[in-house]
């Protein structure tokens, strides 16, 4: 069993298989949001502060913080958007960008062991990232592609995977800072994206001794319905072995899904993740008139 420690200034989080699955926000990405990328390039993070409170309500153990965006500064505004959030909440926080500048940026500003997202297998993207990860002590995800693109070959992806692991070990860093991401496709443009994804978790987990994320909502892309692919497949890839995910924690049925999966794997002690969350609270009044109920047969039995 592996574990992959993360903390922001006051609170530690650890990743692993035999532990609740960890929900990683995706919200705060302005790829494909024209309106909070317009905002956050006018210094407007207003968006930023909800969209974080927002998702650590709906039950995000952490939160991936973008600020990717077109013709803007993006180490200033990614440093600034980290700022913000570790002000207001305290769950650890995964740096997101493709861009080494940018990730220093936010590396230096940020107040615990931050998850990088991420470093590719390219030589070049690995001499790059892994010594700014070393540096900092953060830990890393490990995305399985390389200068070769995407392969559809999941032994291949592998392959990827594990000269990731090994390059990082020479400057370093243990498999257990190692979260990598196997890539998942689009189901609608790949019949077998998801089984591929289940084949490579198994073989990361015995044989790199690391965890393993994702970017769930990939594999729905296209799809009418895409919350109900989206917790089957979290659900499933969590049974085959997956132990976080990038996705949005303000839909309730991929919540559910996630929530169950960890009750019928025994990782919810004694479900009280799920009672808790799922619990019926009693009618109004129906409380007091069962315990009057209660209270009567009492005093029938001693009468």
């Amino acid at each position: 069993m592996t574990d992959t420690i993360v903390s922001s200034a006051t609170r530690e989080h650890i990743i692993g298989d035999d532990r609740p699955f960890t929900i990683i926000g995706e919200r705060i990405n302005p790829t494909g949001r024209k309106i909070l990328a317009e905002e956050m390039k006018a210094g407007d993070f207003s968006r930023v502060e909800s969209d974080a409170l927002a998702q650590v309500a709906a039950g995000a153990q952490m939160l991936d913080v973008n600020a990717g965006i077109p013709l803007a500064d993006e180490p200033a505004l990614l440093a600034k958007a980290i700022q913000l959030v570790q002000s207001i909440t305290d769950v650890p926080i995964s740096i997101d960008s493709s861009i080494i500048e940018a990730l220093e940026s936010g590396l230096a500003v940020y107040q615990g062991k931050a998850l990088v997202n991420s470093v590719t297998g390219e030589d070049e993207n690995l001499e790059r990232v892994l010594p700014l990860v070393a540096k900092y002590g953060a830990a890393v995800v490990a995305i399985s592609n390389d200068e070769t693109g995407i392969s559809e070959d999941p032994n291949v992806r592998f392959d990827v995977a594990k000269k990731i692991v090994e390059r990082a070990s020479d400057h370093g860093i243990p498999a257990s800072d190692i979260v990598i991401d196997p890539l998942v496709m689009p189901i609608g443009a790949m019949r077998y994206a998801g089984r591929q994804v289940f084949d490579i978790l198994g073989r990361i987990r015995h044989e790199l001794k690391c965890n393993t994320t994702c970017g769930a909502s990939n594999i729905s892309f296209g799809l009418p319905q895409r919350n109900g692919i989206n917790g089957a497949f979290l659900s499933m890839a969590m049974g085959a072995g997956m132990t976080s995910a990038i996705t949005n924690p303000i839909h309730e049925e991929v919540m559910r899904s996630v929530m169950a999966a960890d009750v019928l794997m025994g990782n919810d002690a004694d479900c009280l993740a799920w009672i808790k969350k799922y619990r019926e609270a009693p009618a109004a009044g129906e409380a007091g008139a069962r315990g009057r109920r209660v209270t009567k047969k009492r005093r029938s039995r001693t009468s």
